[in-house]
């Protein structure tokens, strides 16, 4: 029996291998389809199934791109409904996998169709679940995605009580809990940057499996959740309806493209320039108009969380080399739109006589003393629990999820100073807020992290949030238009 994790720590996922006697599952695959095949050539497997626990919302999975190249079967748990070939399985239906059984669990809460399978080994004892985003290590999944008309965040909190409860929580202490995420994902509120644990120790040290009655399990799990991003419901979409060949979206994507024909497509397609290099080298010079997320950071999310529309055209300026795994990473969470990179990024562009642009940025110690000498218009971009947590005295929240809420308030004639924890969402909302005409922008390097380590005066206690009461996608508007 083999079992390995594969985890993603930028969408904070975890894809699943299981092998015995020549045959393989994986589970809850990402949009890239390589890694599974390699690891079945490697353990000299055929994939026999693919397992989805639900219709996930933060990642377009790669269950149809797979199931073309191996001819595996793609299952679901009740209530699933697809556009492709799939099998829905039924409450406690058994698959075999060599010598190893998985037996389907519907846990009905996170989402009406989410299902825990259970792996029992060649003895029949159960060893361990995949979860899914039914039980976290540390929490369990939100239950707000799959409101519908005649169901409330409520109901699906009250199903939740009752999968846990009546079917995980009966469970041997000793089976082992694989979930779908882990810290960082906003599947959940409380995750434990542990990736897996034992069922027993979770039962002891996970508040939802504690003692909580049913009541106070729903006003718990429905309390204090941020809106989901904006392209969670079209991801969910696309796990139902499929989409388009991973290597047709890879090739389009990885074009190297001329400084005359980015200004062409520029003109012709209203693309936007994604520039994904490190925040510093994006403050010293830049393409104008460009918007800088970082590869080496939450890419994925903060793509899916800022621009809207999962058809908008992108050309992209990488580090050298990363072309291809900016594409790859795009198309994790439905940006299949990448049509070409600048080749030779900033620096072909200026070759050919364009203008660059740049953002001030400056140490925390140089904006510890401007501070002292009066006050500044500073932009906290962290999100509400960090804020919450410490702040800059005087300072209000303004966080980067809910930009658009409120970069209209803010004046184009003021300089405004933006920090968030470490540098690498100021940076996003620097470039943001320079797109759309704000010019006097002062980035704080290394954000409240160095900020701490100055003189600069913070509060540290919880307050209200400023957070903006109306839902994201009431709020939304295109950054792009």
């Amino acid at each position: 029996m083999l079992i390995e994790q594969l985890y993603t720590s930028c969408l904070a996922q975890g894809a699943y291998f299981i092998q015995s006697e020549g045959e393989a599952a994986v589970i809850d695959p990402l949009r890239e389809y390589r890694p599974y095949l390699e690891l079945a050539s490697k353990n000299n497997a055929t994939i026999k199934y693919i397992f989805e626990t639900h219709f996930h919302a933060d990642f377009v999975s790669g269950h149809v791109d797979l199931a073309k190249k191996t001819g595996a079967e793609i299952v679901f748990g009740p209530n699933a409904h697809t556009d492709f070939k799939s099998t829905i399985a039924h409450d406690n239906q058994e698959f075999k996998i060599g010598k190893l059984t998985i037996r389907v669990i519907h846990t009905p809460g996170h989402t009406l169709e989410s299902t825990t399978y259970l792996l029992l080994d060649e003895h029949q004892k159960p060893h361990c679940i995949f979860s899914g985003d039914t039980l976290f290590i540390g929490d369990v999944g939100r239950p707000d995605l799959a409101i519908k008309s005649d169901l409330t965040q409520e109901d699906l909190a009250g199903m939740l009580y009752d999968s846990l409860h009546n079917k995980i929580m009966k469970l041997p202490d000793d089976v082992i809990v694989y979930p779908a995420h882990g810290a960082g994902s906003a599947c959940g509120k409380n995750m434990s940057k542990e990736t897996f644990d034992l069922l027993g120790n979770q039962k002891k040290t996970n508040y939802a499996l504690g003692k909580l009655s049913k009541k106070e399990f729903i006003k718990e799990l429905t309390t204090g959740i941020l809106p989901a991003p904006q392209y969670f419901a079209k991801n969910a979409h696309l796990n139902k309806a499929g989409y388009d060949n991973y290597d047709s979206v890879a090739q389009k994507g990885t074009k190297a493209l001329n400084i005359a024909e980015v200004n062409h497509l520029l003109d012709t397609t209203k693309a936007i320039i994604l520039d994904v290099r490190k925040p510093q080298e994006f403050a010293q010079e830049h393409i104008p108009g460009a918007v800088f997320i970082g590869i080496d950071g939450q890419f994925a999310p903060w793509v899916g969380a800022l621009i809207t529309d999962l058809k908008q055209p992108i050309i992209l300026v990488t580090p050298s080399g990363r072309e291809e795994e900016t594409v790859m990473r795009l198309s994790r969470v439905g940006y299949d739109n990448c049509i070409g990179y600048v080749n030779g990024g900033v620096t072909a562009w200026k070759q050919e006589g364009k203008q660059t642009t740049s953002i001030t940025s400056i140490p925390a110690t140089e904006f510890s003393e401007k501070l002292k000498k009066g006050p500044l218009n500073i932009l906290d971009v962290r999100k509400p629990g960090e804020y919450e947590a410490s702040h800059l005295a005087e300072v209000t929240s303004n966080p980067l999820d809910f930009i658009t809420d409120w970069q209209n308030s803010i004046s184009k004639e003021k300089e405004y100073h933006i920090h968030c924890a470490g540098g690498y969402r100021s940076m996003i909302a620097a470039s943001l807020l320079k797109r759309n005409g704000y010019e006097k922008l002062v980035d704080v390097a290394g954000g409240y992290g160095a900020i701490q380590k100055t003189d600069a005066k913070t509060t540290e206690f919880v307050c209200p949030s400023t957070r903006p009461k109306k839902s994201w996608k009431d709020s939304f508007v295109n950054l792009f238009r």
